[in-house]
Formats: C-alpha cells, sequence, structure tokens
C-alpha cells in the first residue's frame, strides 16, 4: 500500500465526524466524507470537534461529497451510518469499492456484517464497538464527551489471504493511533458486538416505547428490574446459540454500570422522538432471527421486536 491512504467516511453524524477527526490527524490520509444535511456547512466551514479529550479543533476534509457516486475506489470506506435498510445502502458503496478496499463498519447491533459480505464477497471487513459520547449539535459542528473507547477486529474472510487481513487491520489501527484515540485490536470482535447489544436490546427498546430514561423505568414498579434481566438474559442465550461464549454475569455487570449512572434516554428514542426510521433490524431483528432458527425461546426479546416495528412502520409512513 502507498504511503497515501484514501479515505471515505460514509455517514457524516456526531460518530462518523468524530471518527472523521480521528483519522484526519494522520499526515497519511487523504480523507473523503459523504455529507447529506450537513453537506453545505461541512463544505464551506470545515468540520468542528468540542472534544473534553481532545480540545477544540476544526479541520477541512480533502474531499466532501454529497453521494459516493461521485467518487472512485478508495483503501478504506468506514461506515458510520445509521444501520438501517442495509441490504440498499451498501449496495450504493459500489463505487467506492475494489478488491483492495476494506470495508470499516461502525454501527450498532450484529449481524452488521453480512449484507457487506455478500455485497462484497471478496473484501475484507474489520468490524468495531464504538462507546463515544458525541453529539452534532448543528451541521458541521459536534461536542465530544469524555466518554471515548474502541474495540475493533477483523470479520475473517476465507477468500483473502489471513496475512493480507492483518496487515489491512493493522494499518487501520496505525492511523486510530496516529489519532490519538483510545481503542483495543480483538481477536473476536463478535464477543464484544454481542456484549453491546445485550446492553441496547434493553435500554433503546425500553426506552423507546415508554419515553421514559432508564433510572425512570427501574423505578416505574417492582416488576422493571426482573423484567430487565430477563430480556438481557434471552439476548446471552441466543449469543451462546450463535457460538459467542457470553456469561450470566454480564447481566450483574451491565445493570450495576446503569444503576452508577443518572437516567439516560437512547439513540433510537432520539430517533423515535424525531420522528426518524430506527435501528431495531440489527438491535433485534436479528436476534429475533437465529432465536427462531436455532429454536432458543425469546418472548420477551420477541414481544419488544413486534411492538417496536410498529412503532417503526407509523414513523416511516409520516416521512
Amino acid at each position: 500500500m502507498s504511503d497515501q491512504i484514501d479515505v471515505l467516511i460514509y455517514g457524516l453524524g456526531a460518530i462518523g465526524s468524530f471518527y472523521a477527526f480521528v483519522l484526519s490527524r494522520s499526515d497519511r490520509v487523504r480523507l473523503t466524507v459523504v455529507a447529506r444535511s450537513n453537506y453545505e456547512a461541512v463544505k464551506a466551514n470545515g468540520i468542528t470537534i468540542h472534544s473534553e479529550n481532545h480540545g477544540q479543533h476544526t479541520f477541512h476534509p480533502y474531499r466532501v461529497v454529497k453521494s459516493v457516486a461521485e467518487i472512485s475506489a478508495v483503501d478504506y470506506i468506514v461506515c458510520a451510518h445509521k444501520a438501517i435498510d442495509q441490504d440498499e445502502v451498501v449496495a450504493r458503496l459500489q463505487p467506492a469499492i475494489d478488491s483492495k478496499t476494506t470495508i470499516v463498519i461502525i454501527q450498532n447491533g450484529v449481524g452488521n456484517e453480512e449484507p457487506f459480505r455478500k455485497q462484497f464477497p471478496q473484501n475484507s471487513i474489520i468490524s468495531c464497538v464504538t462507546w463515544v459520547g458525541a453529539t452534532q449539535t448543528s451541521p458541521g459542528i459536534v461536542a465530544h464527551t469524555k466518554s471515548e473507547d474502541m474495540q475493533i477486529g477483523l470479520f475473517p474472510n476465507p477468500k483473502v489471504e489471513s496475512q493480507l487481513e492483518q496487515q489491512r487491520l493493522e494499518t487501520f489501527a496505525d492511523l486510530l493511533r496516529n489519532g490519538k484515540t483510545r481503542f483495543q485490536v480483538l481477536e473476536d470482535i463478535q464477543t464484544q458486538r454481542w456484549e453491546k447489544v445485550v446492553w441496547n436490546v434493553a435500554w433503546n427498546s425500553l426506552t423507546t416505547l415508554t419515553m421514559v430514561d432508564t433510572q425512570t423505568w427501574l423505578n416505574s414498579s417492582e416488576d422493571a428490574t426482573p423484567f430487565t434481566r430477563q430480556l438481557m438474559q434471552e439476548v446471552i442465550n441466543i449469543a451462546r446459540g450463535c457460538g459467542v461464549p457470553l456469561k450470566d454475569d454480564l447481566i450483574d455487570q451491565l445493570m450495576d454500570k446503569i444503576n452508577a449512572m443518572p437516567g439516560i434516554g437512547s439513540s433510537m428514542q432520539t430517533d423515535c422522538k424525531s420522528g426518524r426510521p430506527m435501528e431495531i433490524d440489527v438491535i433485534l431483528g436479528f436476534p429475533v432471527k437465529k432465536s427462531r432458527e436455532l429454536g432458543i425461546p425469546a418472548p420477551f426479546v420477541e414481544t419488544l421486536y413486534v411492538l417496536l416495528r410498529a412503532v417503526d412502520g407509523r414513523l416511516r409512513a409520516a416521512l
């Protein structure tokens, strides 16, 4: 790979903008971003980050485009878009991807890699789980708290030489190091993905359907905590059925974590309040699909999935 690395960010919301900033700090990176609602602002003024960890920075990507169709193939395409209608979105990425392109997925959920692997069977995929507290306060302006961590790992492709895949992973890790962000490279990223989806199935679903924060939910009745724990247990059971070795004490860890925090909402709740489609397929739909395939009972997860599909349908019909 040449010294110059072409990187495309697809999905320039708060998370995409944060990692655009991180990657822009490397002299090796030539950064292109696909911007939609914030296109005019980013084109004119660049992206400004107000970060409690990194300070205030404004940077201008090498290129700002409205569509992937405007560019040719890149070395890395970082997909930080909401995981909604994945098959349709993945198909639109074709102009940016050739045989040398590595696809980096920074999204919530599980099963995210499958549409990419189906559409691009010859390409390397790096799967990422991020824990970054960031909000786009206005077009092109992002506020970032101290929350900053990410785990990355390969979604192995038997059609690509193992040494080449490792090289592509290490190159991307070097770019993150140059960007001075916190991350870890894991051998088995799927464990981390499923651990986060245990969290997301509970808190995204419950805050969205009740429209209250996490502490209000937990204090709403004596049944709320047992309900939440059973919901998490079902997701853990499904993960195990998929060969991901989650332990039962993960429930205690996640409950301790939420109880140490003030009441919070969720990204799904925010999307619902804003009238936007929600990430229900990768957070709930894929676990439900696997539970049915494997014959693993998951009545709590199925119930929430069916209810949220109805809410999502209402939101989409109003667009």
